[in-house]
């Protein structure tokens, strides 16, 4: 379909975050909305790279005692204007720094998260493909429609039926316990995770490179590769993201700490976002052995 081939002026933005705000073009901007309230985002504030400072998102404690459908965020948004058609296939990079204290509870953490439009329809719709964090450790999902099970093969999954919705895990550290993850206790062969040359690093006060390519495929034909530091991390194919019709027709990208109600500050600092059809653009080489542009 003609709606879902990028376009390649549009896709390629780069913003090093390194100025007073968000770079003219970069299709970018900080959400000013309740949730975002509990959040900071300082300019020129996060620590040096490339001997330049950088954007510190933080969060602070916000909700109401018992208020479990609350939650703390200071998210960058891509801009509604630049939003890629869903099932076009996109590189997104940034650069990220944990500031300590680095959070080593159970709580839910998200450090980046790629969407499907949602287009005004109601219910609760997980990121696609989303960036964790629990007990101190960070992990990768992916998210699609309820799936069937297998029991003893394939991806191990977290089967939502409350939320008609399938989360597998799909990247962890080398330290990972699996009873930090007590969900996901099913298998499912309609998503292929291969784990390539190392594992997620631990999150880490020194900056962390990140290079995801995502192209939703709800039907089957979804991929996703996550480079981390130049390093190959996972590969998976299948049936990637929601296919509801209800669902708008493209995806956007959020970055920055998002994470359930929880007293104390939580600061992460960022860099160097970017996106780009072609892989050279955001992993700084080509990666031939992929397929892909």
């Amino acid at each position: 379909m003609d709606d879902e081939r990028p376009d390649y002026a549009q896709l390629r933005v780069h913003d090093p975050l390194t100025g007073t705000d968000f770079a003219p073009g970069a299709g970018i901007y900080y959400r000013d909305n309740y949730e975002q309230r509990a959040g900071h985002v300082g300019f020129g504030e996060g620590a040096l790279r490339n001997g330049k400072p950088t954007l510190r998102l933080g969060v602070r404690a916000h909700c109401k005692p018992g208020d479990e459908d609350c939650s703390e965020r200071a998210e960058v948004w891509e801009h509604p204007e630049s939003w890629a058609p869903y099932r076009a296939g996109v590189w997104r990079g940034f650069a990220v720094r944990f500031v300590p204290p680095i959070p080593d509870d159970t709580h839910r953490y998200v450090i980046a998260q790629w969407k499907r439009e949602i287009a005004g329809a109601h219910g609760n719709f997980s990121p696609y493909f989303a960036l964790r964090m629990r007990g101190g450790h960070l992990f990768a999902t992916i998210e699609t429609n309820l799936l069937s099970s297998t029991k003893g093969t394939g991806a191990s999954a977290w089967l939502r039926p409350d939320t008609e919705q399938t989360r597998i895990l799909a990247a962890v550290n080398e330290a990972w316990d699996p009873a930090t993850t007590p969900e996901y206790t099913t298998r499912t062969t309609e998503i292929t995770v291969t784990a390539r040359d190392a594992p997620l690093p631990r999150p880490s006060k020194d900056w962390m490179d990140f290079a995801v390519y995502t192209r939703p495929g709800p039907e089957g034909d979804g991929r996703i590769e996550l480079f981390v530091n130049g390093v190959w991390v996972m590969s998976a194919t299948g049936r990637i993201g929601h296919g509801e019709e209800r669902l708008g027709p493209r995806q956007y990208f959020k970055f920055g700490p998002y994470r359930a109600a929880a007293p104390g500050k939580w600061s992460l600092d960022y860099a160097d976002y970017c996106r780009s059809p072609i892989a050279a653009d955001v992993l700084g080489r080509d990666v031939p052995e992929l397929g892909l542009p």
